[in-house]
């Protein structure tokens, strides 16, 4: 009577502790979710891009970013992925990525550089950096530093709302 009393609490215990991993791995899963197509940003080359702003001109913004940035895949996970972020990047902005750590070649404003060089060239000096243009990339402001998607979406309303002074 004993062993059943104790391997009833056994079956119960080990019951309890499954439901409860799989509890927090479904959690896990559904707090940092994948993008989706709703809620993914159209990524561009810097070369598309800035053919595309021959014909339809529109600010842009460039994700600096290396592989081996922590708060760039966090961004990436959580603020570029938001919804609201994503639906208003991409009505109102061209965006670019950017992997600074490589030596491949791109096209910017008739130069070639190598992705690095480019960074460098847009005084990128940490990562995450968004780096904003104006419809002619003849402007440009780097920002530096992880934010939030409410932060990172404030950012863009006003830099969206802003003329770029000289």
């Amino acid at each position: 009577m004993k062993n059943l009393a104790i391997k009833r609490f056994l079956s119960l215990a080990l019951g309890v502790v499954v439901f409860l991993s799989l509890a927090s791995v479904s959690h896990l899963t559904h707090t940092e979710k994948e993008p989706t197509e709703l809620n993914k940003i159209n990524w561009l080359t810097i070369e598309e891009v800035q053919a595309l702003s021959e014909k339809e001109p529109r600010k842009v913004i460039m994700d600096v970013y290396t592989d081996w940035c922590g708060w760039c895949k966090k961004m990436d996970k959580t603020t570029f992925a938001d919804e609201k972020v994503a639906a208003y990047v991409n009505e109102n902005f061209y965006a670019v990525k950017l992997k600074a750590d490589s030596d491949d070649k791109v096209t910017f404003k008739g130069q070639e550089f190598s992705k690095g060089e480019l960074a460098r060239a847009l005084r990128v000096t940490g990562y995450p950096t968004v780096v904003f243009f104006d419809e002619s990339f003849a402007r440009f402001q780097p920002v530096s530093g992880f934010r939030p998607a409410d932060d990172f979406l404030e950012l863009l309303e006003k830099f969206n709302q802003t003329e770029m002074s000289e």
